[in-house]
């Protein structure tokens, strides 16, 4: 899909991240998991992770990025899409409850669900409302409350994922502009479903009459599979993206984004995409996995430690569940995290 047609393009205008408060550190999962920090950092990179507090929800994860990234815009917008996996409730969407406490009012809202590529399907979305005319200003958020569906006994998953949001507010604007979406490459491979799922809940389980098993209700990762073809798959991506984007090979990239799934993954694509370490944003070791608000937390908070400037050549990709993929090269434009 196009994020722009001639003459017209969604650009990015203003940016914003909120991670709820409280932080879980690997020595707080020791207490009841068989695992250890040296464990966990040696096969996730990751030290500490945020955890929602018992009755917050990825709405209200959602409403405060999307404020943010309204202020670092400066003003509205007349659409809201949101990328999660955790709704609040399953219908009806959420983003038109986060569009009215943001003060939206009856703009056009809805959901995207892509897993971990939330971000870039989302961006996808947008760009093409823009680019259509449907929309002026879109405001697009990724947020994910990933460890309400986690199961807190599994220690494959409960040290890996976390909570988060993060949202970009995108305009009409030209195509050579800085911020400028260009095409976002998009895949999926439904053959591969089983890899990366929640067996209970949806109208499949639901339909056949039986009760789930226990466990069903949570999340479930084929960790080994997954970990190849996500590096297959990122890496392709990365390539076709840069390619498009009429850069000689994705290492032109002055910076490097990656959906933080894991360090072992991120250094295997950025490595075979030939982008030193001194190019490659990460903030997996405090972050974690946030699902759909892993990229948009990244780029927000890159950009407001200067790491991620105006001009730098990004590219951006992702993989998740479904199985989905994407990634994109754009130039960074000047804006100010809020």
């Amino acid at each position: 899909m196009s994020g722009a047609s001639a003459g017209r393009a969604a650009v990015i205008t203003g940016i914003g991240c909120h991670l709820p408060p409280d932080v879980v550190t690997n020595e707080d999962l020791t207490r009841r998991l068989d695992t250890s920090d040296e464990w966990i950092r040696s096969r996730t990179g990751i030290a500490s992770r945020h955890m929602v507090a018992p009755g917050v929800a990825t709405s209200d994860l959602a409403v405060e990025a999307g404020r943010r990234a309204l202020e670092s815009a400066g003003g509205g917008a007349d659409a809201v899409v949101l990328a999660t996996t955790t709704p609040d409730r399953p219908c009806p969407a959420t983003a038109p409850d986060v569009a009215d406490r943001l003060g939206l009012g009856t703009v056009a809202a809805f959901d995207v669900s892509a897993v971990c590529s939330g971000f870039l399907y989302g961006l996808a979305t947008a760009a093409g409302f823009i680019a259509s005319g449907t929309a002026e200003r879109v405001l697009l958020i990724a947020a994910d409350a990933f460890t309400t569906i986690i199961d807190p006994a599994d220690r494959s998953t409960a040290v890996i994922f976390a909570d988060g949001a993060g949202a970009v507010v995108l305009r009409a604007g030209d195509a050579d502009e800085p911020g400028a979406v260009g095409r976002v490459v998009l895949g999926s491979d439904g053959g591969l479903n089983r890899l990366i799922q929640v067996p209970a809940g949806g109208s499949r389980q639901r339909s056949s009459g039986v009760a789930p098993a226990a466990g069903e209700e949570f999340f479930r990762m084929a960790g080994r599979e997954v970990y190849r073809h996500a590096v297959e798959r990122m890496t392709a991506s990365s390539r076709e993206a840069a390619e498009a984007a009429g850069w000689d090979g994705p290492a032109a990239a002055d910076r490097f984004a990656a959906h933080q799934a894991n360090a072992r993954i991120l250094a295997t694509v950025a490595d075979d995409l030939g982008i030193p370490p001194q190019r490659r944003l990460s903030n997996i070791e405090h972050v974690g996995n946030t699902g759909a608000a892993s990229l948009a937390v990244l780029l927000a908070q890159s950009a407001a430690e200067g790491t991620l400037a105006a001009g730098h050549q990004l590219l951006l990709t992702a993989f998740g569940g479904g199985l989905a993929w994407g990634a994109t090269a754009l130039v960074w434009p000047d804006v100010k995290a809020g």
